[in-house]
Parts: structure tokens; sequence; C-alpha cells
């Protein structure tokens, strides 16, 4: 027999509108299975999400959740509360656990009172058995510990309440504390976004080890790869679902694909045949007969694609003119905010033709030094001038004639910048936030400030960018993040620039769009400086890899695998070193066992014993918590499952020591 599903989806339907939005859908999930959600913006994922959580009415259909299903749900909102403290907002996030130590403490009392009988005795039982299966009493420390891996690097970061957090900042705890609870399904909109790499991997491996069912949408295909064990699509308001990885769906779908065309092709010439009989012998001696063949061409039930089969982007960069062999020269660099350094020291070059990938944590720089070099930001300490910040600026060589400088404010960027001859710079910005600039209203007017085209050449460039007909009408104000974001590529494209750079390109779009960029930028025989957390971006078209470590700028021949490779060979060493180090350290942190307290002198001889071990242990629990600040030390479950248990371990050995200590009368 196999295991109980957690969730059972048969036939749900959804209207909006009057208008059917879903139809059809069902899936059956049991623990660990990893659904994930595909189709274009619009087909209903989010709603089907919040269909399952209850936060939305089912309109057809049925949906059957096991006995006593925990559920939470993360999604793009962000949290109504801001006055709670991070820490309070996280372990929020499970009221069945703090429900069930309130239940414990309530029959141990009943116990403790003298009730043994068998339905105090089961429903203890039963508590327990729960609540060990969330991880114990320890269980706030390991939904904490989540925030590690999530980025909140800093423990007092805790007590900080939730106003004084940033939009991207908020939506990582709002995963946080979906994940806090120890839920039995799991339920998450866009959970990668706003996570850095060592957090996104991180996640795939916490996902991975759930004992849940998780239902997610997301565009970012490693991620997704890594991570679903399923597929639903959805398409025509129709859900098709698919038992396998995410590539192994992929594939099956372009075969499915290739078989739709050839159907097409094969219906469409039958078609043609009949029509050509029916024309030709309407009237006349073979008027009957041609009457037959229009009621067959009647009864046809049309083979016709979907909308995202017709719609698809499709784009490539202007062959570029060409630039001196070195672009950009850096040395020097330096990044601060205020009193906190940054980069110091960073050397940064790019040489004609490199595409070179940008990498690090979140809050390393890393935007503020492409800024820098875009010209969008000037340097504090050699009068450069900024450009116009528009998100698509185009800067010519280094004698063109200065903008007036733009306010400076936040981060300060310093350091010698030499830039190559013949250098035209296309910025794509992740914000895009001046598309409005010269008065543009609509798309089209926007895309003729920011290129000079003439209407009807803007709108054919639009139409390449899913902006056809009444589209590249659509007012600025009303376009979501994707529709944004494929207007500056649209420009992007038109610059002629010769060398790109492009800060998390991939924002807001779907796979199907990352994956015409990845195509045109794999063609781009310019040179590149992309920031992105997309890896399977990464991995497609970098061809050297910079990185922000330890405060500075490292740079690896190769790209996203061979940075990958070298990374995990040096993680490795530094837990042998570590694993080494501790080893070394255990005897003087292990304390002998105490006998009974002795008399007289012997007794002052056991007070000092302790004391001196207490100081040992003292020591190596400073030490610990030191080498726990490191986050590479919570990169994954198993990682952080083994930093909880020897940060507790060592906790508890100075706790008995001082028990110790106390009954010799210290």
């Amino acid at each position: 027999m196999g295991e109980v599903a957690v969730i059972i989806a048969s036939d749900l339907g959804k209207d909006i509108s009057g208008e059917p939005l879903l139809r059809g859908i069902s899936f059956k999930l049991e623990r660990r299975d990893r659904m994930t959600l595909s189709g274009r913006n619009g087909a209903g994922k989010t709603t089907l999400l919040r269909m399952i959580s209850g936060e939305d009415s089912i309109d057809g259909g049925e949906l059957v959740l096991a006995k006593g299903t925990k559920m939470a749900l993360h999604d793009q909102r962000p949290p109504r509360e801001r006055d709670m403290t991070l820490r309070d907002y996280v372990l929020s996030g499970a009221p069945e656990l703090i429900a069930l130590e309130q239940q414990l403490a309530r029959l141990e009392q009943r116990m403790a009172d003298g009730d043994y009988e068998e339905p105090t005795l089961t429903a203890y039982a039963d508590a327990q058995s729960a609540l060990e299966h969330a991880g114990g009493y320890t269980w706030r420390e390991r939904a904490l510990a989540t925030l590690h891996g999530l980025g909140f690097g800093d423990d007092a970061l805790l007590d900080r309440t939730l106003e004084t957090f940033s939009g991207g900042e908020l939506t990582r705890a709002s995963l946080g504390r979906a994940l806090a609870g120890d839920p039995d399904l799991l339920l998450l909109d866009e959970p990668t976004n706003h996570l850095d790499i060592a957090s996104l991997e991180w996640l795939e491996a916490h996902l991975v080890s759930l004992d849940a069912a998780v239902i997610l949408i997301a565009h970012d295909r490693w991620f997704l790869e890594s991570v679903a064990t399923s597929v639903l699509e959805l398409e025509a308001g129709r859900g098709r679902f698919f038992p396998g990885t995410w590539h192994q769906w992929r594939t099956e779908k372009a075969q499915r694909e290739l078989a739709l065309g050839r159907a097409i092709e094969r219906q469409q010439a039958e078609i043609e045949r009949l029509e050509k009989f029916v024309t030709r012998f309407r009237a006349g001696t073979r008027a009957r007969q041609a009457q037959a063949r229009q009621k067959r061409l009647d009864r046809i039930d049309r083979i016709e694609r979907g909308e995202r089969d017709r719609d698809g982007l499709a784009f490539a960069f202007k062959p570029p003119e060409r630039s001196g062999r070195v672009v950009f020269e850096l040395s020097g660099g330096h990044v601060a905010i205020g009193e906190r350094v940054l980069l110091h020291d960073g050397e940064l070059w790019l040489e004609r033709g490199e595409h070179v990938s940008v990498v690090g944590p979140n809050g390393a720089g890393k935007t503020t030094l492409i800024e820098a070099l875009a010209g969008v930001r000037q340097f504090a300490d050699d009068g450069s001038q900024a450009r116009d910040a528009t998100g698509m600026a185009v800067r010519r060589d280094a004698g063109a004639a200065p903008a007036a400088p733009a306010p400076q404010s936040g981060p300060l960027v310093s350091g010698k910048l030499s830039t190559g001859h013949n250098v035209k710079i296309g910025f794509l910005s992740q914000h895009s936030d001046d598309l409005r600039a010269g008065n543009a209203r609509s798309v089209v007017e926007a895309c003729q400030h920011h290129t000079g085209l003439t209407p009807a050449n803007a709108r054919a460039l639009l139409g390449r960018f899913l902006f056809s007909g009444e589209e590249a009408e659509k007012p600025l104000d009303g376009l979501s993040g994707g529709e944004r974001q494929r207007l500056s590529l649209a420009i992007l494209v038109q610059s002629g620039a010769n060398v790109l750079i492009l800060d998390e390109p991939t924002n807001h779009l779907d796979v199907e769009s990352r994956e015409a960029l990845e195509d045109a930028l794999s063609q781009f025989s310019g040179s590149l400086l992309l920031i992105s957390h997309d890896r399977a971006l990464l991995d497609a078209v970098g061809t050297r890899t910079i990185a922000f470590e330890d405060g500075t700028l490292h740079s690896y021949v190769g790209g996203w695998p061979e940075y990958l490779r070298v990374r995990e060979e040096r993680a490795a060493a530094a837990e042998a070193a570590r694993a080494r180090a501790a080893a070394a350290r255990r005897p003087a942190s292990r304390p002998a066992l105490s006998g009974p307290p002795a008399k007289g002198n012997g007794s002052s001889r056991q007070a000092a014993k302790l004391e001196a071990q207490i100081e040992a242990a003292e020591r190596a629990l400073a030490e610990l918590e030191q080498e726990l600040a490191d986050p590479a030390v919570w990169a994954t479950p198993e990682l952080s499952a083994t930093a909880s248990q020897r940060h507790a371990s060592a906790k508890r050995a100075v706790e008995e020591l001082y028990a110790q200590y106390e009954q010799v009368g210290g």
C-alpha cells in the first residue's frame, strides 16, 4: 500500500467575473511530492494556490485534504502587521506547535495531579509524537535557523520590527514564516524572488528534505529542475498533470508540440483539399458531392495552438561596432555605506567579446559597482559625472560630453576606472524606474523617446517583444513587472550597444522569455557584464566569473560550472579544517565527570576544579558561536541541524557544570 495522499484535487473549476478560468484540474500528492505549476501569466497559477489554501473559493469539483493536514502559504503579499519583531513574525507561522506545547503542559499538570487514565495518556503520547515530528521543544531554534539559510545572518535582526526591513527582506521573512510551522502541505508562490544564490541553494536542499507535500510556482529553471517531482501544466483553462522532473516534462512537451504541429499541418492540408472541391463543384453535376464535403468541413474540430504556442518572445541584438580590446579596467575599487565597507581594493577588467558573470550575496555591493561602471552613478574621487539614470542608459566612450550630475545618495563608490576606445554601453537596471522619461505615458511613447524611432518602426520593434496592436498603447502605470522588463529589453536591443551591463535581467520574466534572452545573449558578439541569480542563464552565457568574496573581488576563469566546482572544493577543504580544529579542541572542552562533593578541603579542591572546567566549557562555547556565525555552516538542512545540535550540546555542558558547582557550594 502506498502512503495516504496529503491532497487530492478532482475536477476543480474556477470562474472569474462569470467567465471560466480553470476547468478539470485534477492531481494527487503524497508526502515528499513536489509539484510545480506551469503556465503563462494569467493562466490561474496563483488563483489555484489560493483555492487550495482556502483564501479563494472553489466553483466546481472537490478538494480533499488528509485529516489534520497543516498547511502554509507563502506568496508575494507583504505582512499586514509591521510593529512585531522578525522573531515573533516567523514563530507566528507555527500556531499548531505552540498549541501542542500548551496542550502538553496541561496534560502534564493533570498527570501530576494523579490522572493516569488511558485517554489522558493517549492524548499525551499523541501530542508528544506530533511535537517530536516538528523537532521537539527545539522547534523554535530550528525555525529561526531557517532565517540563516534565507540570508538573515545576524541574530540581532531577530529583534528588529518588520517596519525596518526592505520589501525583499519581508518577502524572505514571509518564506521563513511559512517554513516554521512544520507544514504537511506547503504552498509557495515565487519563493525564489529576492534570494541570492547561496539562499537558493539552501532552499532547494531544505525543500527536498521536507517530509511534506509541496506545490510551487517559480520561473527559476535550475531551481525547478532541482526540486520538482511533477508538473501541473495550466493552458487554455485546462490542467495536464505530468509525473516526472521539470526537464522530463519539458522534453515531453516539446515532443507533444512537434506532434501537434504535424497534426495541424495534416488537418490543414485536408481542409484545403475539401475547400477546393467545394469551391470547384458547388454548382453543376457534382453539387450534391460538394454539399457533402461542406458538411464534413463544418464538422471538423479544428486543432489550434494555444496562446503560448502563438506568442513567444524572440529577438537578437544588432551586430555591434568593434570596441577597443580592453573595455574596462578598475583598480582600487571601493564601495561603502557610511562607515560600513562593502568592497575594498577591488580589481575588475572586461575585454572585448567577454561575457562575465558577477556573483555574490545580497547586499555585497554588486549593483552599486556596476551602476558606477555604467555611468549612472559617479565615482566619488575622480570627478566623473553620472549619466541619466534611466535604467536603459547608453554611454559612448570616455570622451563623450557628460550629462548633469545626478544627486549622489546611498553607497559611495571610489577607485580608478579606465574605459577603452569606442565603448558604447547599454545598461539594464533591475528597477527600470524611469521609463516615463520625456513625459511618455504609453509603451509606444516610451519606446519612441528612448530609441528615436518613428511610431511605425517603434511598433514593429515592440511587436517582437509581445506588444502587438493595442498592447503598444498600454499606459506605463499599468504595466506588470514582466511587461516593464520586456519594454526595457526592446529599448536595449535598439540601442546598438557593444557593451551590455545587465542587473538581474530575468526579474519578472517567465521561463520562455528567460530562454529567449538566453539565446540572444549567447549570440551577442559584444561584451557582457551580467549580474543574475538565474543559474541557468549564468551557465549558458558566462565565460568568466567575478565573485564578491571576503569584501573584495576574485576572478575565476570559466563560467558558472567551473566556479561552482572551485567553490565546492574550497568549502570541502574548509569543512575538513573545521573538523580538525574541533577534534583538537575536544579534550579541553569535555570536562571530566565529578563525583559526590567531598568534605573540607576536598570540597574546595572540587570547586576549583569545576571552575576551571566551566572556564574551558565557556571558552569552547564562545569559539563555537563564533564559528556558527559563518553562513556556510547553515548552508544545508543537514548542516543546520548539526550546527543546532552542537550549539545545544555546548550550552548544556556549561549548564551541567554550573549545576555541579552549586552542589559543592561554589
